[in-house]
């Protein structure tokens, strides 16, 4: 590997990781205010989150049915702009992570079974966001260090369309099961 190489890959990380750095503090804040407005919706109208439970059920079938039909090439867009201060990467990750719809509606649809009514919140709550943050950190820790790799594998032959089929795949049984849980 080249030096110039070597400090484009270390630049682009380091630039990741405050990226990171706000994206992962933006899925705190929407699991716990998730998890806080399911859990006031379960003990005040049982009927009304039975209701949010199916809506968000159905979404996931949704999504995992796109899945199928999505693009069959991966592209990589233009380098963005590498005068972003550390500021502006925390601030687009954080704001791209509570403006996500597909996120909330994960975290609503998600998190409240595994809430349990009877017992204190604080530690449960503190528990789920725990794993939660943990995983969105090493997920897109995998996804910047091997995302231009992926895209040579996936790429060839019918390699995106495995992985659509079985993210569908596992979206749809997620969605069911949430249905009908």
């Amino acid at each position: 590997m080249t030096l110039a190489m070597t400090l484009g890959l270390k630049i682009g990380l380091r630039r990741t990781m405050w990226m990171m750095l706000g994206e992962v503090c933006g899925v705190a804040i929407v699991a716990v205010s998730a998890v806080m407005g399911a859990a006031a919706i379960m003990l005040n109208y049982p009927t009304l989150f039975v209701w949010f439970k199916w809506i968000g059920g159905l979404y996931l079938i949704y999504l995992g049915c796109k899945m199928f039909w999505v693009s069959r090439r991966v592209s990589l867009t233009a380098e963005q702009d590498l005068t972003l201060s550390r500021y502006a990467l925390i601030s687009q990750g954080f704001l791209t992570a509570i403006a996500n719809p597909k996120g909330w509606a994960f975290m609503l649809s998600i998190l409240p079974p595994f809430i349990n009514g009877t017992q204190p919140i604080t530690f449960q709550l503190l528990s789920l966001v725990i794993i939660i943050m943990l995983s969105e950190f090493i997920c897109m820790l995998i996804y910047a260090t091997g995302g231009k790799g992926l895209k040579t594998l996936l790429n060839q032959g019918n390699n995106i369309r495995w992985m659509n089929g079985i993210s569908g795949t596992l979206l749809i049984g997620v969605g069911v099961w949430l249905a009908l849980s």
